[in-house]
């Protein structure tokens, strides 16, 4: 059964880090995990104190993934990368530390561990062990957003979206980021559990790489900004990057499935959300045939189909 319960928000100070390690205990014992509890207490108090320490509020607390693979997450409002750990400090230096050695720790009580970079902030996970390492731990990998990129693309081929609904671009937008991170998270930690999400990870992050490749979606996210109900938007992308998305359109309805089956965490989505995204990706993939535009309202009335841009 997927773990989703909501976030514990944490304000600064040393109570953040004792509600954080009792929250997570309790969270623990709940799901029948006890065997979890001493690694998951440590983790969670260096992480919560590193983010209290050196990064931004807000500041929360998720305990998410399955009984069987639960993991703790601690996201926070700065997207500054930490620093991986390079190797365990001397026994004279560990008496001197304070602060620092909290990423360390964390590689030595968890069975996987990393941080995802988003647009507005970062996620810091681990999946607890069942005993601490007395080696160095596992490796962390951190993943995520790069900055976009301002070039022109090569083989470019322009694509006019007309008519978006802004109100399901911005939940296109957070059920993708949602979906992203989780299969990322999921393929990172139980890749030989969950095969399937590692493909679509790759995917995920192919695709955003070469949409952020291309001119013009920082449009969209602006008009989102300001209000406007609907606009339309002009870009420049790769001709690969429109032949991906209809994989992408296929690979959202495999991940539906896998919602419903409760083996991820996101929802699936409903009727309005599919058809939306199946005309704003399938833009692409028709103007990277050299098809005409077509807005959004055409396409869901199913009227005026062979609509040409003005």
């Amino acid at each position: 059964m997927p773990l989703n319960r909501p976030a514990l928000s944490l304000g600064a100070g040393p109570r953040g880090v004792q509600d954080a390690r009792r929250w997570v205990v309790s969270t623990c014992h709940d799901i029948g995990r006890s065997d979890l509890v001493e690694c998951a207490e440590l983790g969670v108090s260096e992480l919560v104190t590193n983010a209290l320490l050196h990064a931004t509020a807000p500041i929360q607390v998720r305990v998410r993934g399955t009984r069987e693979h639960p993991r703790v997450e601690v996201r926070d409002g700065s997207r500054e990368r930490p620093l991986l750990p390079t190797s365990a400090p001397d026994e004279e230096d560990d008496l001197l530390l304070t602060f620092g050695r909290g990423l360390s720790i964390v590689a030595r009580c968890s069975d996987a561990w990393g941080a995802e970079i988003e647009v507005d902030g970062k996620t810091v996970w681990f999946a607890p062990a069942g005993t601490f390492a007395e080696d160095d731990g596992v490796t962390g990998l951190i993943t995520g957003d790069e900055d976009p990129l301002n070039a022109t693309p090569e083989d470019p081929v322009g694509v006019r979206i007309r008519g978006v609904p802004l109100d399901l671009y911005v939940a296109f937008q957070r059920h993708f980021r949602e979906l992203r991170r989780e299969v990322r998270l999921l393929a990172l930690a139980h890749e030989s559990d969950y095969p399937l999400a590692k493909d679509l990870s790759d995917l995920f992050g192919s695709l955003e790489r070469q949409l952020r490749e291309g001119i013009g979606p920082d449009q969209l996210e602006s008009a989102a900004a300001e209000g406007v109900a609907e606009t339309e938007v002009d870009m420049i992308t790769s001709r690969e990057s429109t032949r991906t998305m209809e994989r992408f359109i296929e690979m959202l309805d495999l991940a539906d499935e896998f919602c419903r089956q409760e083996r991820l965490l996101s929802l699936a989505r409903t009727q309005e959300q599919r058809d939306f995204q199946q005309w704003y990706l399938g833009e692409f993939v028709r103007q990277g045939r050299g098809e005409p535009p077509l807005a959004w309202i055409d396409a869901s009335t199913g009227s005026d189909r062979q609509s040409t841009a003005s």
